[in-house]
């Protein structure tokens, strides 16, 4: 039987690998409080504080996962990119690793970020882009990369690393762009917006769930972007939300300043993606947008309601 801990799992990307996993054949535990409600036939939930050794080590000593898909971390929006958390969950995850093996694991993924990628390269490549993070998450987050890479290395632990790159859907935090365009323009507000010629790769994030499950099941090792591979400006994603509820006079680009560091192309090559682990999407941004503006009017109802 194949055994896996996600922490993380009531998460943003977490609770869309479940269904993935599940198809797949998986026991599935989950670090952390059930939120989720309807996953309640489907995953064991464990109460646990991944920052706390001794609770880390009773729920892989009793659990013996073979697998481990690893999300849990600081992401207070505004705040994780310069936050000292960074560096308690850079330790608190190392740790987790060791122990997973130590009680039997056999593989292991982790979710890493973009934000490792020296950005003034544009199209970022796994095997030739160099890693320059610029910020405290991105130089943690590659920090427990090569700790992982290392560690597997010396003890022939099979593992993984994905490279997530910009993501959207149901349940994201409400101040995201495309959360916060739609949410703008359903109440009837101004969607304030930078220039948008900026080039980015999103990815629904059921796609992003289920890429991260795909490459769970797989051999391929080390790191492995995340992404959709079809890069867009940023105005043109916003002028379809636009379109899509029937609100385009709304929106106002132009009007927010960009970064002046912020970089015009920033893309995935998603070669191993799709030709190692044999993954592609399966929603364009048409029906992903479809599927989150749903999503984000039947919320507002609800909250119109109580």
């Amino acid at each position: 039987m194949k055994k896996v801990l996600i922490t993380g799992a009531s998460g943003f990307i977490g609770r869309n690998c479940l269904p993935a996993l599940k198809k797949m054949g998986y026991e599935i535990h989950a670090a952390g409080p059930d939120i989720l409600g309807e996953y309640k036939n489907t995953v064991t939930w464990h109460a646990a504080d991944l920052l706390d050794a001794a609770q880390t080590e009773k729920l892989l000593s009793g659990m013996k996962a073979t697998h481990l898909l690893h999300f849990a971390w600081y992401a207070q929006p505004k705040k994780y990119w310069t936050s000292d958390e960074n560096f308690k969950w850079l330790e608190a995850s190392k740790r987790l690793v060791e122990v997973f093996y130590a009680n039997g694991g056999r593989r292991a993924v982790a979710a890493g970020t973009c934000a490792e990628y020296d950005w003034s390269r544009g199209v970022c490549s796994e095997g030739s882009t160099p890693l320059l993070p610029a910020t405290v998450y991105g130089k943690c987050k590659h920090a427990f990369q090569e700790a992982l890479a290392e560690f597997s290395k010396e003890n022939s632990l099979s593992s993984a690393w994905g490279r997530i790159f910009f993501l959207y859907g149901p349940h994201e935090h409400p101040g995201r762009l495309i959360s916060s365009v739609i949410l703008s323009l359903l109440q009837g507000k101004p969607a304030s917006c930078s220039h948008g010629n900026q080039v980015r790769d999103f990815m629904y994030v059921k796609d992003v769930g289920s890429a991260f499950a795909a490459l769970l099941e797989s051999d391929v090792r080390g790191p492995v972007n995340i992404a959709s591979g079809r890069p867009m400006a940023l105005k043109d994603i916003i002028s379809r939300i636009g379109e899509k509820i029937g609100a385009p006079e709304l929106i106002r680009l132009g009007q927010i300043q960009a970064p002046k560091d912020e970089p015009q192309l920033l893309t995935a090559d998603v070669t191993r993606l799709n030709k190692e682990v044999g993954w592609t999407p399966q929603y364009d941004i048409d029906s992903g947008l479809d599927e989150t503006i749903e999503w984000w009017k039947e919320n507002l109802a609800v909250s119109a309601g109580r």
